[in-house]
């Protein structure tokens, strides 16, 4: 079945997409995501350029040797934007396969291991009353695992916390951090000052909604190792269900200090692209979660081939899913999230109703469990004409700097 065409669509409803439509001789399309944040259109060019032009004639079902024919013929392997352009192709021809089998993606990965697939949405606050209606929203939402982010004492905006509007100037910031400036917004931190804070907004908010609620946090990469095991150790009284990107992992070999000193639960690796990147993360059990997704680490082929790895050693999945990854990237990850075994928990964060309009998709979010759906293939497809009336715009994501004008991480 070959590949005659295949097709980059950048749209922006809301912020922006990077989508690959691949079509078969038999007129069956399918669907890839290539969206990397703030760097949208090198993947779409790489994309365009390189990607495409090898894609026209070949078989669509010889995924594998697709996926190797790009992986180890470019010669300059992994990056990001290598990886998410791999990662379009490899789920898109994924999705024809399982179209024309006539069975929805995750019956071709094995079947189901569950009935559903447990998700945590995102709470925050400016200050402690603002963060419990978040989390009260979230609760009536039907999330019943929350992710938990304050604002500082002293500090201005920073990661994650709902302190501005959307892009039609209306609801809370808490879903998009990527800001259509000509260049990135800088932010101010002070690291002892969050080390101080953290620990009291974790003990008000298990006095105020109990010891049974799973409560997640993200670190954003901004600890070193040993600020990041004083951090694990601190918060053990609140019983997380994970302390998420507690400091730069590409050194591997610094999560063993982290875990030599605190028993709190560790996920790592939204930035990673590569299960080299894992390696002595998965082997020595340094990590709890793997938090790739399926759009920045080649794919579908190359997750499941993770997690299996992963399974080995206990740990278990957590993938990326924030409002960067598309519905088609979504889609990608619940699939694998129902059929793998060693599943820990998906990331949630529900698109604008713009985005929807744009993928149309049959997955769907019930009393905080996600369902990809019965489609055959992934079930998301891209309306085109709607696509057209979002045209790409620029932004970027913020960047760090310490009280001293020193460059930090985000």
């Amino acid at each position: 079945m070959r590949i005659v065409n295949a097709e980059v669509v950048v749209t922006s409803p809301g912020r922006n997409f990077v989508t690959l439509e691949i079509t078969t001789e038999d007129g069956v399309r399918g669907y890839g995501d290539g969206t990397l944040n703030g760097r949208e259109l090198a993947v779409a060019s790489y994309l365009t350029d390189h990607v495409v032009p090898l894609l026209v004639g070949r078989d669509a079902h010889q995924i594998e040797d697709t996926w190797q024919y790009l992986h180890r013929g470019a010669y300059w392997r992994r990056g990001p934007v290598t990886m998410a352009a791999i990662a379009a192709v490899d789920v898109a021809l994924w999705d024809i396969k399982a179209q024309v089998a006539g069975l929805p993606l995750y019956q071709l990965l094995g079947g189901a291991s569950r009935t559903g697939i447990r998700a945590y949405g995102h709470a925050s606050g400016r200050d402690l009353p603002e963060l419990f209606d978040s989390i009260r929203a979230h609760l009536d939402e039907g999330y019943k695992s929350i992710r938990i982010q304050s604002a500082v004492p002293g500090l201005g905006t920073i990661y994650g916390i709902g302190a501005g509007t959307t892009t039609g100037g209306t609801g809370r910031y808490d879903y998009e951090p990527a800001r259509r400036h000509p260049v990135p917004t800088e932010e101010v931190w002070d690291t002892r000052a969050y080390l101080r804070h953290l620990p009291t907004v974790f003990e008000a908010v298990r006095n105020e909604f109990g010891p049974e609620l799973p409560l997640l946090h993200d670190v954003h990469h901004r600890l070193t190792p040993i600020q990041a095991a004083k951090l694990g150790r601190s918060l053990e009284p609140y019983d997380l269900f994970w302390m998420e990107d507690c400091t730069p992992a590409e050194n591997q070999e610094s999560l063993r200090l982290v875990r030599h000193h605190t028993t709190t639960p560790l996920a790592i690796g939204e930035v990673f692209n590569s299960v080299v990147d894992y390696q002595t993360l998965i082997r020595e059990q340094l990590i709890d979660y793997v938090r790739s997704a399926v759009t920045h680490t080649g794919g579908i082929s190359p997750m499941r081939k993770l997690f299996d790895y992963a399974a080995l050693y206990q740990v278990k999945s957590g993938i990326h899913g924030p409002t960067d990854i598309s519905p088609v990237g979504m889609a990608a990850g619940l699939h694998l999230d129902l059929a793998i075994h060693n599943f820990g928990i998906q990331e949630f964060m529900p698109h604008s109703a713009e985005t929807y309009q744009v993928f149309p998709h049959a997955y769907t979010f019930t009393d905080g469990y996600l369902h990809p759906g019965e489609t055959p293939g992934l079930g998301v497809t891209l309306d085109r004409e709607a696509a057209a009336a979002f045209p790409y715009e620029p932004a970027y994501l913020p960047v760090n700097r310490l009280r001293d004008g020193t460059m930090h991480d985000w």
